[in-house]
């Protein structure tokens, strides 16, 4: 899409079904060092990027541009796609972060007693995992708060298309709660930014909501976001600053396994940001109570998802979605192939949301999930409340294609697909080749043959020993040739 930068960062669990194959923690080691020391798929990181959440080591950028490391904050793996202009160039290499891992672990010989799992929730230990967006915006400081006016009520209502959908809800306690059944971990930087430490307890009265992460949204806007989880996280950090445009890190956010789902929400939420920067957002749709919302629209079983305004009126998700798309399709239609895609396929979803919200089982996780799960429950005399369901929820995401629930509804037509797997296993390998990733993916690749070689990677940078310095702060730049000039004589 023209003029915006896009990226996901993953957060992936890890279960180990076998103890002699180690701890979680020993297998996510496992399997970063297999990655960049056998596998050669990158150059890990010779300095600390942070020395509380990512030393030196924890992982390091990839041939493909984006980086696999390990979030010191619950030890778990992370992928983080490059940085790219393209939603489906975005769907493949967020895709292929997926794949990716599922492969290390077979060359492991441990996918047979672990696994990864991209959902976001532990449901009985009530931990919570991340899938974060980031996208560039031109958007100044002094006028954010404003913006984020008429941002909000376009995040909070999408999850009626983008949410990955669970089994059961949890609710916040008080930390000295007797039903709190979450624990600070053992290292010290889990103590890092502690703000509001709360318990968390299973809720019996939802049998199954939109979102996976609703329950635990504390804030609509917070920094300090360990215990503190917000909507949207301010981040004004140099390398994903590029002129006046700057990084606008989106916390609220799930990972979808539908290429469709993936697809959809980072095409809109785009298509609202570029509303805003233009400052022709829809009026009048600011919500009384942002994360009040958020809660009852993931948690309808009627699945009316009747919202409140902050004037007083009241309004349903799918129309208040359809004012955010009017004015999009008003300013923007015909600008490009892709707003013209997001455009036909948002007004269609919601179309079909009104209509009948199971329809969409085809294109959308949360109601692919429920369709089977229903099913399921019927077939076999069960309820929504016994635990096997908890249990099919998690492997829905399931990374490995042979193991997962998604990968078996796709296989039988029940899914569509965007791309290709071809296109997905280039994506493991190749960069975007229409923004900086190009460049820094050409510069890691001869890296990796050049063990002796200091350097430092960074998103917006790239140091080697003490002397030479190659800036990447363009994002829209592919910095190909300056990266083979610098790389010469190496």
């Amino acid at each position: 899409m023209e003029k915006r930068i896009f990226g996901i960062e993953t957060e992936f669990g890890c279960m180990v079904r076998d103890p002699s194959a180690g701890t979680p923690e020993e297998v996510v080691e496992r399997v970063k060092d297999h990655a960049f020391y056998e596998k050669k798929l990158g150059v890990i990181d010779l300095h600390a990027r942070d020395y509380a959440f990512e030393p030196a080591r924890a992982g390091g950028f990839l041939r493909n541009g984006g980086r696999l490391y390990i979030d010191a904050v619950g030890s778990h793996e992370e992928y983080a796609t490059a940085e790219c202009t393209d939603l489906l160039d975005l769907v493949r290499h967020d895709r292929a972060g997926r794949i990716l891992l599922a492969q290390l672990l077979e060359d492991l010989h441990l996918d047979q007693v672990a696994s990864f799992h991209n959902n976001s929730i532990d449901h009985f230990g009530g931990h919570t995992f991340g899938c974060h967006e980031n996208y560039l915006v031109q958007i100044e400081d002094r006028f954010f708060a404003d913006a984020l006016t008429f941002l909000l009520p376009f995040l909070v209502t999408r999850q009626i298309f983008a949410g990955i959908g669970r089994v059961g809800g949890h609710r916040l306690t008080r930390p000295g709660s007797k039903n709190n059944i979450m624990t600070i971990g053992e290292h010290e930087v889990d103590y890092v930014w502690v703000a509001n430490f709360y318990g968390v307890a299973i809720d019996p009265t939802v049998d199954f909501q939109l979102s996976q992460r609703a329950d635990h949204i504390v804030k609509t806007i917070a920094s300090r976001v360990r215990f503190n989880r917000a909507i949207i996280n301010p981040k004004w950090d140099s390398y994903y600053s590029y002129s006046n445009l700057h990084r606008l890190h989106v916390l609220f956010g799930e990972s979808n396994m539908s290429e469709f789902a993936c697809m959809l929400k980072v095409g809109t939420t785009s298509l609202a940001l570029d509303l805003i920067e233009e400052g022709i957002a829809p009026a009048d749709v600011e919500l009384a109570d942002p994360l009040e919302t958020l809660r009852s629209v993931s948690r309808d079983p009627e699945m009316k998802w009747i919202v409140r305004l902050r004037n007083g009126k009241t309004i349903p998700a799918v129309d208040l979605q359809r004012r955010y798309l009017d004015a999009a399709r008003r300013y923007f239609q015909r600008r490009d192939a892709q707003t013209d895609m997001v455009l036909t396929e948002w007004e269609r979803v919601l179309d079909d949301l009104e209509r009948d919200p199971l329809s969409t089982a085809d294109r959308l996780d949360w109601s692919a999930k429920y369709v089977l799960y229903r099913q399921f429950i019927e077939e076999n005399g069960l309820s929504w409340q016994d635990d096997i369901l908890q249990s099919i929820d998690l492997e829905y995401h399931n990374v490995n294609p042979r193991d997962g629930l998604f990968y078996e509804l796709e296989r039988s037509g029940a899914m569509r697909r965007i791309v290709t797997d071809a296109e997905v296993e280039a994506a493991i390998h190749t960069p975007p080749s229409n923004t900086r990733a190009a460049g820094r993916g050409q510069i890691v690749s001869q890296l990796i043959s050049r063990p002796g070689v200091r350097y430092v990677i960074d998103w917006d940078a790239v140091y080697i020993e003490r002397s030479r310095q190659l800036d990447l702060k363009n994002p829209f730049h592919t910095y190909e040739k300056e990266a083979a000039r610098f790389l010469r004589g190496l």
